[in-house]
């Protein structure tokens, strides 16, 4: 069965007691990782627990696929539950886990299962989707509608809340994996000593050492066709460290967007109350830039800037070429693009 949507916290709180094994993959390795540990926990406290733990490697369930289930029935030494983790698996795990799925033995552990970004064609996927006896949790990246929430709640951990500006320009620099996002969120509490309210100048000392500072540089240059600061930007935030996937997000982000207020603007709202309808809302001195953008990018060329980014985020993960170079020619054409849009609504002398 596929766990979807709102369903899926309440599974991790209490997972279906009938089900044999759970399937968590997807893109976001971060979140594959912190909802298989919060899976993991559910039945056993410590996860470093020898006795009530065990963990193996999915490309070793080929070779020894009775493995799984002989795991899955072994009784925890000293009593209580236990844990069977397999990671990294793939397709080739199916077989064993087609076999342990269609057993009758009794089981007296959660099995774990956790994996990358399986396709739709999977075996392993499809038999977890279609599995009464099995569930399957998909992670992708954080977008638009969750991110916020994530920032939130990450945030009130540690008694802080976010300002406007400050929840915007997190909202821009994080996002392209979990566990990166949690991690630079605790890093922020830490700069900030105690519980209060988190200002831009917070975020942009403390978030991703300085590089946030520059991410939505990189995009506004992108969006508004200037290919000169550009380059500058984009070399300043892949010399700070910034991971080509997660500019790339941060710029399909930007241009979600623009598609949302674009559609505002279709039922009659002008630039500037389309723009005011956001949340997070533009950061004030990027709201001028982001009209800007409005009357550069109508609905066909948002369509085309959505292809050439989610085209370059496949390519940065499996074609083995430089992300950097992928990213950089990505955001390049964008740029392009964009100047296009700016002769053709300069005025004719």
């Amino acid at each position: 069965m596929k766990i979807t949507g709102a369903k899926i916290e309440g599974f991790l709180r209490t997972p279906d007691p009938k089900v044999r094994a759970i399937l968590v993959f997807g893109p976001d390795e971060g979140l594959v990782r912190e909802r298989a540990l919060r899976l993991a926990k559910v039945a056993v406290d410590d996860l470093n627990d020898p006795f009530r733990v065990f963990e193996m490697n999915g490309s070793d369930l080929k070779s020894d696929p009775a493995r799984l289930a002989d795991e899955a029935a072994a009784m925890a030494f000293g009593g209580g539950s236990r844990v069977v983790r397999i990671r990294q698996a793939s397709d080739q795990c199916a077989p064993a886990c087609k076999s342990f799925l269609g057993s009758d033995t009794p089981i007296e552990a959660m099995v774990v299962i956790d994996a990358g970004d399986l396709t739709p064609r999977s075996k392993l996927r499809k038999m977890f989707e279609t599995a009464k006896n099995a569930a399957s949790i998909a992670c992708y990246a954080d977008d638009l509608r969750s991110l916020p929430d994530v920032i939130r709640e990450s945030l009130a951990r540690h008694e802080l809340t976010a300002d406007r500006d400050a929840m915007s320009l997190l909202v821009q620099s994080l996002g392209a994996d979990r566990s990166v996002t949690r991690g630079e969120l605790d890093k922020l509490a830490l700069y900030m000593g105690g519980a209060g309210q988190v200002c831009e100048d917070d975020v942009r000392q403390a978030v991703g050492d300085n590089a946030a500072s520059g991410v939505d540089d990189v995009i506004y240059s992108a969006a508004s066709g200037d290919t000169g600061k550009l380059e500058t930007a984009l070399t300043r935030v892949m010399a700070d460290g910034t991971n080509p996937v997660q500019l790339v997000r941060a710029a399909q982000r930007h241009f979600q967007r623009l598609h949302v207020a674009r559609g505002h603007m279709a039922q009659g709202m002008n630039a500037d109350q389309a723009t005011k309808t956001l949340r997070p809302p533009v950061m004030f001195k990027r709201a001028a830039g982001f009209k800007m953008h409005l009357n550069l990018w109508p609905e066909s060329k948002l369509s085309r800037a959505f292809e050439i980014l989610t085209q370059a985020e496949i390519d940065c993960k499996t074609t083995g070429l430089p992300a950097v170079a992928i990213c950089g020619r990505a955001l390049l054409t964008l740029a392009q693009a964009a100047r296009a849009g700016q002769r053709r609504s300069s005025p004719r002398r």
